[in-house]
């Protein structure tokens, strides 16, 4: 436990640079409060104690905003920055240095019993007040964007966005765990590409009633242009939106 203990205190040290301090973060840092907690409560829970592990759970919860039931199951070097009303349900998983941000929950779906939330790989950063819901995996290095609902299973090095969480982007490259700013706005990119889609099916169709006109007195039609492709930011609408068929 001291070992986790230490890697704890390390993601902090190396993660926020507000943290000037062991004795602050001991102190001022209710994300680290709040696992240290979790692990004494996890470890009673383990020996099938009745009650006192809730109990320890719900009086970090007073102390700290932050709850953990004391069955998830959390790795070392973990991060919760801020913290206060982050949740995290009975059968989660989350693995070593993962970043969580404030209101961020980690919740289930149902009444189902058994595993009914998520796993989180290493790595995995998820943005302020997102959701996270259901038995799903979300694989290591995995961005999720402030505010976004992720209700299905996420491959690994995706960056995910939005209501339902869709991912636009993935790839091998290593991320800025901090960088929260440089998330792409894919909902702004779809309806520009939908707007520049209308635009030009209006020019044909401008186009096309010039050349009728043209045919009808007489006149030799002028050609059609067709304009720039869209295959390529027609792929991206579908891409986002779901194709359902």
């Amino acid at each position: 436990m001291f070992k986790t203990i230490n890697a704890d205190l390390a993601i902090i040290k190396e993660r926020d640079p507000a943290a000037r301090g062991l004795l602050e973060i001991l102190l001022c840092y209710p994300g680290f409060q709040a696992l240290s907690l979790h692990r004494i409560s996890h470890s009673l829970w383990k020996y099938h104690l009745p009650l006192l592990p809730r109990l320890l759970s719900q009086i970090t919860r007073a102390l700290t905003g932050i709850e953990i039931h004391p069955g998830a199951r959390i790795g070392k070097g973990v991060f919760i920055d801020h913290g206060m009303g982050v949740v995290i349900g009975e059968t989660t998983e989350i693995g070593n240095r993962c970043l969580l941000y404030q209101g961020v929950t980690l919740g289930g779906t149902g009444k189902e019993s058994g595993k009914r939330h998520p796993t989180l790989a290493e790595n995995v950063v998820i943005g302020a007040g997102a959701k996270v819901l259901g038995a799903i995996k979300i694989g290591a290095n995995t961005r999720i964007g402030a505010g976004s609902v992720v209700v299905r299973d996420v491959e690994a090095n995706s960056t995910v966005v939005g209501i339902p969480g869709r991912v636009v982007h993935q790839s091998g490259a290593k991320i800025n765990p901090l960088a929260h700013s440089a998330l792409p706005d894919a909902e702004a990119n779809v309806i520009r590409n939908l707007m520049e889609r209308i635009d030009q099916l209006e020019n044909q169709m401008r186009a096309l009633h010039n050349s009728l006109t043209d045919v009808k007195e007489g006149r030799m039609p002028q050609d059609i242009l067709s304009g720039e492709a869209q295959n390529l930011k027609d792929k991206e609408i579908i891409e986002f939106i779901g194709d359902n068929s």
